[in-house]
């Protein structure tokens, strides 16, 4: 199964919105497309994407499947990766093994295996794919693949406290998903109506209603993009003077991502207490001369007023707070880009100087 992991690692695609940090997608190259899930990225026009072999940035939600629970995300540029491919010749069986893969932002890539269990787990027209292959956090929209490598679904939800009890889109309702879109031009944008089940593509006027059957219908390019209030508008302008896309920056609500040099920062406000947090997890602690680095943490938070370096675990984190009554941009902008420049500074510092491990995800 490693060979396989090694396969898919390439191609697994790691999604956020302004709402939520999101989940996996995979991406297919006949077709430089990216399959997720919808109720991911549900009430957006563009989600952020990115993956070992991908760099950071805005992708266009071009379709969405409520029905299903599928959609599909299109690419500025093309890319060249491996092909992967469904399995199409026949139905896998109760028993079979399998893998799912997922690699969320913010988590480690993962990979667990399994059993088919049912393969036929009905609702309403179509069925479920159930396993027992755990769906990790973010795993939602990653592929289900079988010991051959092919994949045989698309990874939808597990249940809490069900014992690892997994369930998968199967393949052929993916591809008939797939096939139905496209039936139009390559650029087009479309949703399927859950009421009469018709995929219905973008038209020249607005409606928000199925135009065969009536019911309410938003495609992508209907959905209103996200603004922020408050704090997070405040926050947001602050990060766009100091030269941050905001867009590729957010993690769910109130929650942005900042790569400064070598640094990866993490910015949140925690509406209900006030405060806002900014943590730079710089590196890890070396296994051995623990005593000369902590007296060197020690001695930057005596000198340095306005950070604060602390360990959790093993991990080495410089950080900042502020209240939301007392932020304001130009002031905000003096803190974040000190603590942007000196976690830039020290991770470098610690690991060359003092023993300490870099971090991976």
């Amino acid at each position: 199964m490693q060979a396989i992991i090694e396969q898919f690692r390439p191609i697994l695609v790691q999604i956020a919105t302004p709402y939520n940090m999101g989940g996996t997608g995979f991406f297919l190259q006949s077709l430089q497309l990216i399959v997720t899930n919808e109720h991911l990225v549900r009430d957006n026009r563009e989600v952020i994407v990115e993956a070992e072999t991908i760099p950071r940035q805005i992708a266009r939600i071009v379709y969405w499947d409520a029905y299903f629970d599928i959609a599909l995300l299109r690419l500025e540029t093309t890319y060249d990766l491996p092909a992967r491919e469904f399995r199409t010749e026949d139905e896998p069986q109760a028993g079979d093994q399998v893998l799912a893969m997922g690699h969320p932002f913010g988590l480690r890539f993962s990979s667990t295996i399994g059993n088919l269990s049912n393969t036929r787990r009905t609702q309403d027209d179509f069925y479920y794919y159930q396993h027992d292959a755990a769906l990790n956090p973010g795993n939602s929209g990653g592929p289900l693949v079988d010991k051959n490598g092919l994949i045989i679904g698309v990874n939808l939800f597990d249940i809490e406290e069900g014992h690892s009890l997994g369930f998968s889109l199967p393949a052929v309702f993916t591809l008939e998903t797939i096939h139905a879109y496209l039936d139009a031009k390559n650029t087009a944008v479309a949703a399927r109506c859950i009421s009469c089940r018709k995929v219905i593509f973008a038209p020249e006027k607005k409606t928000h209603y199925c135009p065969n059957c009536g019911a309410y219908l938003l495609l992508p390019t209907e959905t209103e993009e996200f603004e922020p209030i408050g704090t997070p508008y405040t926050i947001e302008q602050l990060l766009t003077e100091l030269n941050h896309d905001v867009r590729l920056a957010r993690r769910g609500l109130n929650t942005w991502e900042i790569n400064e040099g070598s640094a990866r920062i993490l910015i949140s406000y925690h509406e209900d207490s006030g405060l806002i947090t900014g943590d730079a997890h710089l590196c890890r602690l070396p296994a051995d001369n623990l005593g000369e680095l902590y007296a060197f943490l020690l001695r930057e938070n005596y000198q340095d007023e306005g950070l604060t370096f602390s360990v959790k675990g093993r991990d080495i984190i410089l950080s900042i707070l502020i209240y939301d009554r007392y932020l304001e941009v130009e002031s905000g902008k003096k803190r974040f880009q000190h603590l942007f420049e000196r976690a830039d500074y020290y991770d470098n510092l610690l690991v060359e100087g003092y023993g300490a491990l870099w971090k991976y995800e």
